[in-house]
């Protein structure tokens, strides 16, 4: 008689020559017999389901046709749901089965929907504790298969069942499954043919079991859950927003879903803007779990594209219009809630996987916000902008990357106009700090050249609201120096370095013909003790930048005449070294004369 126990040769044997319906079948009716009484007991029905997963990896592997997973697959599921199945048998069977069947979904759609019911089945006659880690180990290995999304599709399906079927402890359980069903769903937006419907189904199939939870519950624990809720919602709002690789505007009826579960968890597109509410769904969730705040890397993006979502839909921008209108006037209104939208809005412009449409969303926001606000607000001496710097700063860097690689003319002028607006907003003494940070960490020579540019208008509206002008002259000092004296040595670059070299010359013309204008009272504010026009600045100047720079600008000009056969290069490069060669000789006749009233 032949033995149950296949070996390996025999066991090779009988893929090839046994249909897999059939070998499914006698190993299912061998774990049955092993969980019978007086069967072979439990070691004999572990190894027996052992066998049978290891048939069926070797039957996904080897690209059977689709009527035979057709068969394989309704064999289990019959044998499953038999009320005379012992429950033993379907304990054991459950650890294994959902992981290894869910590997046949993307066969065919025949295949997903009985995938779905056998794991349906698991759901209903297991203990929901143990079908939520059992799930959620499924999904983690689904990540690594060779088609995260139909592999998952079942499993999800499964885990938001048994989401409302946990009787205990909800709280706790849900914040463990909810970071795996994240990792799953973001690895799926990153397929290369994802279907972005799909993905959100499952999504907001997920999301609206953890609501019925919620409803279900009393005080802190329901308040936690909502709370993980309006997380999960977040998160899932930036992953969506990603895997849009066409028209943003078609996935408007998708996000549409969304807008009740804000609702739901009392949160409003004026604290999402400015971070709070993320705050507080955080600190309610998390506590002190880094583990977990790790598990939400997007969720200042996500908040933040809930606001632009809402902005970028006529049918969604009804239903909020007056609700952002109101939130603008706030902001406008409000300078310390204007200057955490900033930091909020800095993840969706330094974004480099979204679509350019949710960056000229926000930049035409940034307008609104900044429009018709006055200096005077931020300069309010009861206001504190140190604790903001930061991120205003992280914001600007940000708005820099979209003027460089804006794929319009009109989003780049529009982006120009928000820079200037914001740099106006921050009050004056941390308006240069921030300046100079940018302008050291800029990698681009002309964005450099600009950057210098608004610091000359800065110098100009300072002397109007009476800032001190030692204390600008010192800022100029350190970025005409940061240019044609580079910290890591060296004259500058050229021609590579012209746009900034001829905005650093001319920054410091500028200030050293500065003529501040006539204050309230009428007096002309001295410029005693500039910083630019002592001794020992002048002469620095004129020794250590201009003397030199003349010298390499003279012999780039001259090398370059001398090799211009007719080569377009060698011209061009003349014609960018012409300009900085007329202000350079400008900057040393003024420090020349300067240093002669020292005398």
């Amino acid at each position: 008689m032949e033995s149950s126990t296949v070996g390996s040769s025999d066991f090779e044997e009988t893929i090839v020559t046994a249909s897999p319906s059939r070998r499914v079948r006698e190993l299912l009716a061998l774990c049955f017999s092993s969980g019978e009484v007086g069967g072979g007991g439990f070691k004999d029905l572990e190894s027996v389901v052992k066998e049978l997963v290891s048939y069926l990896n070797c039957l996904s592997e080897n690209d059977e046709l689709e009527n035979d997973v057709i068969e394989v697959l309704d064999e289990i599921l019959k044998v499953v749901s038999s009320p005379q199945v012992d429950q033993e048998v379907i304990d054991e069977l459950s650890f294994q089965l959902p992981k290894v069947t869910s590997k046949f979904a993307d066969v065919s759609s025949r295949c997903l929907q009985l995938v779905e019911e056998i794991v349906d089945r698991f759901v209903e006659a297991c203990n929901p504790r143990d079908m939520l880690s059992i799930l959620c180990e499924a999904l983690d290995a689904a990540r690594c298969s060779l088609s995260p999304s139909s592999c998952s599709t079942p499993l999800l399906h499964g885990l938001s069942k048994v989401f409302i079927s946990i009787q205990r402890r909800h709280f706790e359980q849900l914040k463990v499954a909810v970071p795996v069903v994240l990792n799953v769903l973001k690895d799926i937006s990153l397929e290369k043919d994802v279907q972005v419907e799909d993905l959100f189904d499952k999504a907001v199939g997920i999301a609206f079991s953890i609501r019925d939870v919620s409803s279900k519950l009393k005080n802190e624990e329901e308040v936690k859950v909502r709370c993980l809720l309006g997380l999960y919602v977040i998160q899932i709002t930036a992953i969506l927003s990603v895997s849009i690789r066409d028209k943003a505007a078609s996935c408007v009826p998708l996000v549409m879903q969304l807008e009740p579960l804000l609702t739901y968890c009392g949160l409003t597109h004026l604290g999402l803007i400015t971070g709070s509410d993320t705050e507080k769904l955080m600190s309610t969730v998390a506590g002190d779990d880094d583990d977990f705040v790790s598990s939400f890397p997007d969720i200042e993006l996500g908040a933040s594209l809930l606001l632009v979502w809402a902005k970028i839909s006529q049918e969604v921008g009804e239903a909020t219009n007056a609700a952002l209108g109101s939130d603008v006037d706030e902001l406008q209104s409000n300078p310390v809630k204007r200057w955490q939208a900033y930091g909020m809005l800095k993840y969706i412009l330094s974004s480099g996987n979204l679509l350019w449409a949710f960056k000229r969303h926000t930049i035409e926001f940034l307008l609104d916000i900044t429009k018709g606000v006055s200096s005077s607000q931020c300069n309010d001496e009861k206001i504190d902008c140190s604790h903001y710097t930061p991120s205003i700063y992280a914001a600007l860097q940000a708005v820099t990357l979209v003027i460089m690689y804006a794929p319009d003319a009109d989003l780049r002028k529009k982006t120009f106009e928000a820079l200037k607006r914001i740099l106006s907003d921050i009050p004056a003494p941390e308006r240069f700090h921030v300046l100079r940070a940018l302008v050291t960490n800029s990698q681009s020579s002309s964005m450099t050249a600009i950057l210098l540019g608004l610091v000359k208008d800065s110098m100009c509206s300072s002397s109007l609201q009476g800032t001190d002008c030692a204390t600008a002259d010192m800022h100029v000092i350190e970025l005409v120096e940061l240019v044609l004296r580079p910290p890591k040595g060296g004259p500058p670059l050229l021609p590579d370095q012209s746009d900034a070299v001829l905005a650093a010359l001319n920054l410091y013309r500028f200030a050293l013909l500065f003529n501040p204008r006539e204050n309230e009272a009428g007096k002309e504010r001295s410029r005693v003790g500039s910083e630019v026009l002592s001794k020992k600045n002048l002469e620095k100047a004129y020794k250590e930048w201009l003397l030199p720079l003349r010298t390499v600008v003279g012999c780039s000009i001259a090398e370059n005449v001398k090799e211009d056969h007719g080569h377009e290069s060698s011209f061009d490069s003349v014609c960018l070294l012409n300009p900085i060669e007329s202000v350079l000789y400008r900057c040393i006749e003024l420090v020349e004369e300067k240093l002669t009233s020292h005398v």
